[in-house]
């Protein structure tokens, strides 16, 4: 058991109870072919020692019933740092995927600028309407910072290519 790695033990998940236990039913073992070795020899002392033993082995099996088993800092650090991670590529995923559009379709949740902007787009596509594609061009610069500056940059370019 001693050249067993540490690593394969975490791996394993055996708890520090459990592995004490099975080192004192090993000692138990132990004491016992000791005693019947000491039989076989007829040495009193040996079988007197090796009952000892025993009794020792199994008074750590008393005291495990008020041992609990703790926790690492690092482990338990590792798995929130894990569960941290997981929760950042679950939701970096929806968010370059599109699913969470998908999502917000599916549940009929659309965020307050795009229904202004799609109820200035209606209003624009009717002829008795006021609103025409300067005030939807308008409305869309002062609600979307980027399309705003997209808007410059395209109108910048249009403006040199005119002669």
């Amino acid at each position: 058991m001693r050249s067993v790695s540490p690593i394969f033990l975490l791996l394993a998940g055996c708890s520090s109870v459990e592995r004490i236990s099975g080192s004192a039913n090993a000692i138990r073992g132990e004491a016992n072919a000791l005693e019947d070795h000491g039989k076989a020899i007829g040495d009193p002392v040996v079988v007197d020692r090796s009952q000892r033993i025993y009794e020792l082995a199994a008074s750590i099996h008393d005291d495990l019933s008020g041992v609990q088993d703790k926790a690492s800092q690092l482990l338990s650090t590792l798995w929130w740092v894990a569960a941290a991670v997981v929760a950042v590529a679950v939701v970096v995923f929806v968010w370059q995927t599109g699913v969470g559009t998908a999502c917000r379709r599916l549940l009929g949740w659309i965020p307050q600028p795009v229904a202004r902007d799609a109820d200035l787009a209606a209003q624009m596509m009717d002829p008795d309407s006021k609103e025409g594609v300067r005030e939807y061009i308008a409305a869309r610069r002062a609600s979307d910072p980027l399309f705003d500056s997209a808007f410059r940059k395209a109108r910048a370019a249009h403006s040199e290519t005119k002669p």
